[in-house]
C-alpha cells in the first residue's frame, strides 16, 4: 500500500513538472512570437517605404551642418517632383541644385510647383534653398560642375530616379562627417583585376553581385553619394580633360570617373553605408546591352590617363545598429 502511494506520489509529481515544462514552454513560444510581430511591426515601411521618417534615429545626434542636394535630371519632371517632395523633408538638407541641361529652361510651372512643394515639406520651419542650374551643353560631365554660390562644404549628389529615406541619407551624412575627403554613399561597385588574359592591369568593372559574393568595393557611385563640394572644381579644371572628353562623347562613365578623381587625390577608399533604394523610374542605361564591357573599358582607359590604378579596394560598410537585427 505504501509503495502504491509512492508510485502515485512521484507520479504525480512527474505530471506536475511535465505540465510546469509545458507551460513554460508555451510561454517561451508566445514570447518569442509577440516579439516577432512586434519588430515585424515596427520595420513595415509606411506609403511607398520612402515616406516614412523615424525622428528618433536621428534625434539625439543632429547634423552640425547642412548638405547641399546636387539632383541630375533629364526630361523627366514628374520624377523631379517625387524626388523633391521627398528630401524637402529631411532634416539636414539646406539647399537643392537641380543640373538642368535640357534645351528649353525650366518652366514656370515648375518651378512655382517645386518652390511650393519645398515650403510645404520641409520640417521645423526651415528655409531650403532651390536653384537651377542651367547648362547650354548637353553632358554628363555638367552634374559636376563648380557652384559658385555653394554654401555647404558637403554635397550629396543623386538621380532623380532613386529615393533613399531621410533616415538613410542622415547616417550617411554623419559618416561623411568623420572623413569629409572621402566618398560615402549607397551603391557600391568593384574593379577586378583580370588576370586571366595574363596582363595585370586588365581591369573588369564588377557590378552589385560580384560586391555581394566577396565582400569588397572600391567605388561608390555618384548616384546616391556624399562628397565634398572642392571635387566639383577639381573634375571641371584639374582631372584629365581627356576623361571629360570621353564622358561627353560616350555618354557613360562620369560616376567612375569621379570615384578615379577622388581616390586619386586621398589614396583611400569610399565608404560604403547600407541604406535601402526605392527605384522611381524605368530602368537605366545598366540594363542595355554591354554595358558591364563599356564600362570595364572606361575602367582601363582612366587608369591608363591617370598612369596607375588609384582606386582602393575595401571591406567597410556604415549601417545603423539601432534599426538592424544583428550588427
Amino acid at each position: 500500500m505504501m509503495r502504491t502511494s509512492l508510485f502515485s506520489r512521484r507520479t504525480i509529481r512527474q505530471g506536475a513538472i511535465s505540465a510546469v515544462g509545458s507551460v513554460k514552454i508555451k510561454l517561451l513560444l508566445a514570447c518569442v512570437i509577440v516579439f516577432t510581430l512586434i519588430a515585424l511591426v515596427g520595420r513595415t515601411p509606411s506609403f511607398k517605404g520612402w515616406k516614412h521618417h523615424d525622428a528618433s534615429l536621428y534625434r539625439s545626434s543632429p547634423p552640425r551642418k547642412k548638405y547641399a542636394l546636387l539632383i541630375n535630371t533629364w526630361k523627366r519632371n514628374d520624377l523631379l517632383k517625387q524626388s523633391i517632395s521627398h528630401y524637402a523633408s529631411c532634416p539636414g538638407l539646406g539647399s537643392i541644385h537641380i543640373v538642368w541641361s535640357e534645351p528649353d529652361p525650366p518652366a514656370d510651372s515648375l518651378v512655382k510647383f517645386l518652390n511650393h512643394v519645398i515650403q510645404s515639406d520641409s520640417k521645423d520651419g526651415r528655409k531650403i534653398e532651390l536653384k537651377f542650374d542651367i547648362n547650354k551643353e548637353d553632358s554628363l560631365n555638367n552634374r559636376f560642375k563648380g557652384i559658385k554660390d555653394f554654401k555647404t562644404e558637403a554635397v550629396f549628389s543623386i538621380d532623380d530616379d532613386v529615393i533613399f529615406p531621410c533616415t538613410s541619407v542622415e547616417l550617411a551624412f554623419s559618416v561623411w562627417q568623420t572623413a569629409p575627403d572621402t566618398m560615402v554613399g549607397f551603391v557600391p561597385r568593384l574593379h577586378w583585376d583580370d588576370r586571366s588574359k595574363g596582363n595585370q592591369d586588365n581591369y573588369v568593372y564588377r557590378g552589385w553581385w560580384s560586391v555581394w559574393w566577396t565582400g569588397t568595393y572600391s567605388m561608390v557611385l555618384s548616384k546616391a553619394a556624399f562628397f565634398h563640394k572642392k571635387y566639383l572644381s577639381l573634375y571641371t579644371h584639374s582631372m584629365p580633360s581627356s576623361i571629360r572628353e570621353y564622358v561627353t562623347k560616350n555618354r557613360n562613365c562620369e560616376d567612375i570617373a569621379m570615384s578615379f578623381l577622388v581616390a586619386n587625390a586621398t589614396g583611400s577608399p569610399p565608404i560604403w553605408v547600407k541604406g535601402k533604394i526605392f527605384e522611381i523610374g524605368s530602368t537605366g542605361i545598366s540594363s542595355l546591352g554591354g554595358h558591364t564591357e563599356k564600362r570595364s573599358h572606361c575602367v582601363n582607359l582612366f587608369a591608363a590617363e591617370y598612369g596607375r590604378m588609384p582606386l582602393v579596394s575595401t571591406s567597410i560598410k556604415a549601417m545603423d545598429s539601432r534599426s538592424s537585427w544583428f550588427w
